[in-house]
């Protein structure tokens, strides 16, 4: 369908008193894709849908930022720190997490599969209905604690942890 012939049926739809979906209530996203991001400070940012696809983020700096619905797949976010910052439906598989602070983050309706979590901090970290392998859960149940202060939900509970 030609750019043409979709605009000609989308103002017909309105005539006949159709509406268009609201749009999310989202900035406009940025594209970090492939890209050397080592070291970065993103802290505090709004990088809402934000995609860092195959991208290096060694030592980054996201405390505190946020960024749901962000893409991550295939990334390298080893020693990154994302303390306190919102991954809510984020897409973060494959990513090698190793000796990241994930501490108080939010990682609710996430994808995680088949990431690294060795030797993380996810001291109050919320992994509420995020999509997990079952042997990252039993890892990640090993080192959890602490109640995430922003959604009130423990760590264990957020795990599914026995």
């Amino acid at each position: 369908m030609t750019w043409q012939k979709l605009t000609a049926f989308l103002l017909s739809l309105m005539l006949w008193g159709w509406s268009l979906p609201a749009q999310a209530d989202w900035t406009m996203p940025m594209s970090f894709s492939n890209a050397e991001l080592k070291g970065r400070d993103f802290s505090g940012q709004s990088l809402q849908a934000s995609e860092f696809s195959n991208a290096n983020l060694e030592f980054t700096n996201f405390s505190d930022a946020d960024i749901r619905g962000a893409v991550f797949s295939a990334s390298v976010m080893t020693k990154a720190i994302l303390h306190g910052a919102d991954l809510t439906n984020a897409m973060a598989d494959q990513v090698n997490f190793s000796g990241a602070d994930l501490s108080d983050a939010v990682f609710t309706e996430a994808i995680l599969l088949r990431s690294t979590f060795e030797d993380v901090d996810i001291a109050g970290a919320d992994f509420s209905y995020a999509i997990l392998d079952g042997a990252q859960v039993k890892e990640l149940c090993a080192r959890a604690s602490g109640t995430n202060p922003k959604t009130g939900i423990d760590t264990r509970e957020s795990l599914g942890c026995p």
